[in-house]
């Protein structure tokens, strides 16, 4: 029993990397957590990290030990956990990170009406299209737009997100409508910019999967979609944008897609997921939130079956 807090702060050095990083977190002193770590492979007359000057690297009997302290942790946390079980009215604070242009556009509108509804709730929304990981960015909740949620996350699906490649009337008037995407080439056309290649822009045929690519150019590039958009309604060319940035102004008809019955590819593709850790004992708080994204931002369409495991 003694050993239990060596076994938390070890496998708080293996996810943050560093004895530094873990003393941080802990508000400890890297000493500290070395001699503790040192203390429990004495305990267990075991090497479990192997120390260079650069970098911690488990040892063979790390990886397993590191697996069973991980389950130790849990269980622990599951045990904190059940007093906020019992309690009727979720509460504290909820750190959620979600790709940037899905939460400016789908999930920050929503967090003002949830915070009227949970008084008792705050949330940290963090706007970022950069990795992030749920334990080493101290995060309770994210959303990650892929084919399939990772292995070893709960995951609930929110939303599909696909691309489409819009323009004005009055653009596609004065410059042509391309009934082929190698046309793409003549016209102006509004692209991320963020690297080399984001001017090459690849379609596939939606009825015989043919695939086309195309090098593109325009006079206004933005890696954000809410600008492109923008430039898009103001007859600057023709833009990809993410479906959901997009369907208002197509609903409006201010905008129309181009080349409909090709797919734009693109990484930005997928399901939007909201993960968490797979605990049975989720904390009230994020679990309102989980089904209050759920409510307002998913739809019949977008329901998906998940492998045993992953609910």
């Amino acid at each position: 029993m003694g050993l239990m807090p060596y076994m938390a702060v070890f496998v708080k050095v293996v996810e943050c990397g560093s004895f530094s990083a873990a003393a941080e977190r802990l508000g400890t002193t890297s000493s500290a957590v070395s001699r503790q770590v040192a203390s429990l492979e004495a305990a267990l007359s075991v090497k479990l990290l192997e120390r260079t000057t650069r970098k911690l690297r488990l040892s063979e009997a790390g990886v397993e030990a590191y697996v069973r302290c991980c389950h130790l942790v849990e269980s622990c946390q599951s045990v904190m956990e059940v007093a906020t079980r019992f309690n009727s009215t979720p509460q504290g604070l909820v750190k959620l990170s979600v790709p940037k242009a899905f939460g400016r556009k789908l999930v920050g509108p929503h967090i003002p009406a949830f915070l009227r509804l949970y008084p008792d709730i705050d949330v940290q929304l963090r706007l970022t299209d950069n990795p992030v990981d749920l334990i080493g960015d101290d995060l309770d909740l994210m959303i990650k737009i892929t084919d399939m949620p990772p292995l070893g996350l709960a995951a609930r699906p929110l939303k599909k997100v696909s691309h489409v490649l819009c323009a004005t009337e009055k653009y596609l008037a004065a410059n042509g409508v391309p009934e082929h995407p190698s046309e793409l080439a003549r016209h102006s056309c509004l692209y991320l910019g963020e690297i080399p290649s984001d001017n090459r822009w690849q379609l596939r045929h939606k009825v015989t999967s043919d695939s086309v690519n195309v090098t593109v150019t325009g006079r206004f590039v933005t890696n954000h979609s809410e600008a492109r958009l923008d430039g898009v309604l103001e007859d600057l060319g023709i833009g990809c944008l993410p479906l959901f940035m997009a369907q208002d102004a197509l609903n409006e008809s201010r905008i129309v897609q181009v080349l409909p019955e090709w797919h734009y590819v693109t990484s930005y593709f997928g399901m939007a997921w909201i993960l968490y850790q797979p605990n049975k004992y989720l904390s009230p708080k994020c679990r309102v939130l989980i089904d209050y994204l759920v409510a307002q931002i998913a739809s019949p369409e977008d329901s998906v079956s998940l492998p045993y495991g992953q609910n």
